[in-house]
This record gives C-alpha cells, structure tokens and sequence, in this order.
C-alpha cells in the first residue's frame, strides 16, 4: 500500500521522549530487528534526545521504515532549529563537547548506525540521520539513490500524497501522487494510480498517465509527474500533470519543470510532450508536493549536495512544509 514513508515526532518536549523511544523501538521489532540492535537503537534515540533537550529549538524526529534489496531497515531523522554545529568533524570526536559534557553522544550514535550523515549551519539549526539495518547492508550497484519523505497532514492516519517507482536493468521510472484533498479518499486514488503503473507495460510517459487517468476515474482523482531514468542513454525524461512540483540540479545549473494543467482521473490534455534533459548537466532530481512551497533553494545549503540526499529532502522539508496538508519531497541522485 502507498501511504507516509514517516511519521513525524514532535520533540519539543522532553516528557514525549520515552513514548518517541517505545514507538521506535516497537517498530524496530516489527520489522524484524533483533532485540540487540533494537537495544541499540534505544541507545541512538537516548542520545538523540538528550542532544535535542540540551540545544535544540522545536526539534522533530521522523522515523521510516524502507526495504533495500531484501534488506528491511529503520531510518530516524532528527531535525532542529537550534544554533547549529560550527565545526561536524570536531563534535563527532569521542570526549568533545560544547557544553562541558562527556561529549560521546554523536560518536556513538555513529558508531552503532549502519548509515549516519550528519548536516548542519550556524543559526539554522541541525539535521542527523541514521540507519540501521535487519541484516549487514550491501553496497548498492544502482546507478542511481532514491530517497522519498512523505509525511501525513497533522491529524490524518494516512496520506494523500504517495511515491512509486519501478525498475529493469536498464531503465527507472518514478511517480510522485498527490490525491485531491487529503486522508482516505485521497491516499485511496494514490492507491489504485499505483496499481495502474505497476502492470502498465509500456515505457512511454505520456502513454502511462492516460492509462492512469482511465484507471482512476472512479476516485476523486490526482495530480502527479513522472519521470523516467534510461542507463542506456544517460537520459532523463518527464511529464507531468497538475502542481507536483520538479527541479532538475546540476554542478553548474538548475532547471524548474512545467506540468500541463489539468487533474488525472477528470480531465487531461488531449496533446502533451515529454521533456529530456541530460545527466550528464543534471545529476540531481527533486520532486515537491503542494504541502512543500516551491521557492526554495539550494545556494541556501553549501555543500549539502555531499550528504546523503535524505539530507536535502529533510532540509528543503525543514524550511519549507507549510504542515497544512500532506507533504512530499523526493531527491534522486544520479551516482
């Protein structure tokens, strides 16, 4: 089923601490996780916590859980608004500290995730992430990483926004959802849109959201883009319809995307064309929903192209959720 790949956790509030902890630690369970590492992963959100009461301004936790090739893993992302880290490297040193404390707190955390990443500037704040996997994880092969943040509208049980993508050896293709309104309805055309692009055998883009408008008419209906990865020809391409929003990044260029108006599921244009632009000017694709304003920019982040593309997702999340509705933003990143 296509919902949320997070659920957000307020930590402005250190009496929430031990109820974000049994939460993570419950579907750390479920997923399979054996209980050493789930113990270890009570370690990280101790850890991350306490960083969070020591420093932070309205600080937030996002937990996810994903599979990898087989491979199930839990994903915590810490996010705050406080004074930032003027130096990563120096922090993550075992027995530095800022505050006259033992200063271990992040070297652990990094020291018992499979994945961390840490992201921060002075007077924004700080973005941490972990991973930790059911079994040893594998270096990828893909060509290319893939990293979706979806988050319900405060309030709702699920999501109206939904990512979906599928591959063959030579070709990736990507679609980001947003039913109309939000909850049920909406997360339930997601739903059958998915079920549409996951038997519909031809590769064309525009072919594909005409079968996916003719799937879904019984819903409410959705706007969506797609975008489609070709390892033959280095080549990405796309369409789209309605307010998913898209920018292609580049070394040395950017380049916004234009749907065509319409809803998909109610009404399409008759004549549509599909954009290509080349991965050797754009390495970096990312993809919004409305729940995310657009005018945001990367110049903001120096060298945040170097972390891990959750980062990115989580930082342009950071700034610009209007928390009013669904919220989607998903980096892809050509290796």
């Amino acid at each position: 089923m296509v919902d949320a790949t997070h659920i957000r956790f307020s930590a402005g509030d250190r009496s929430y601490f031990s109820l974000i902890k049994k939460e993570i630690h419950k579907t750390s369970i479920e997923l399979g996780i054996g209980e050493k590492k789930a113990a270890e992963i009570d370690l990280i959100v101790a850890e991350i916590t306490s960083n969070l009461h020591k420093y932070a301004v309205d600080g937030e936790i996002l937990l996810g859980t994903f599979n990898e090739g087989g491979n199930p893993y839990v994903e915590i992302i810490c996010i705050d608004n406080g004074p930032g880290i003027a130096n990563t490297t120096r922090i993550m040193q075992d027995g530095y500290s800022s505050s006259n404390t033992m200063g271990h707190g992040l070297g652990s955390i990094k020291r018992l995730s499979d994945t961390f990443d840490i992201y921060s500037l002075q007077g924004w704040g700080t973005i941490l992430l972990s991973r930790i996997y059911v079994k040893e994880p594998a270096k990828s092969i893909s060509p290319l990483t893939i990293r979706p943040l979806v988050i319900s509208k405060p309030g709702e049980t699920t999501s109206g926004d939904g990512f979906i993508y599928k591959s063959t050896k030579d070709l990736f293709k990507f679609i980001l959802c947003d039913g109309l309104g939000h909850g049920e309805e909406a997360n339930k055309a997601v739903n059958e849109a998915e079920k549409a692009f996951k038997v519909y055998p031809d590769n064309d883009l525009i072919e594909t959201l005409r079968f996916l408008h003719q799937s879904i008419k019984k819903t409410r209906g959705m706007v969506a883009n797609m975008v489609c990865f070709d390892v033959r020809t280095k080549q990405w391409t796309t369409a789209g319809i309605g307010n998913i929003a898209v920018r292609w990044l580049g070394p040395n260029t950017s380049k916004n995307h234009m749907s065509y108006n319409g809803i998909i599921g109610h009404n399409i244009p008759n004549t549509m064309n599909v954009q290509a632009y080349p991965v050797d000017q754009y390495n970096l694709v990312v993809m919004t929903s409305d729940g995310i304003r657009t005018r945001w920019d990367i110049a903001k982040y120096p060298m945040i192209q170097k972390c891990d593309p959750t980062i990115l997702a989580a930082a342009i999340y950071k700034d610009h959720a209007r928390h009013t509705d669904d919220m989607s933003v998903v980096v892809i990143k050509h290796k």
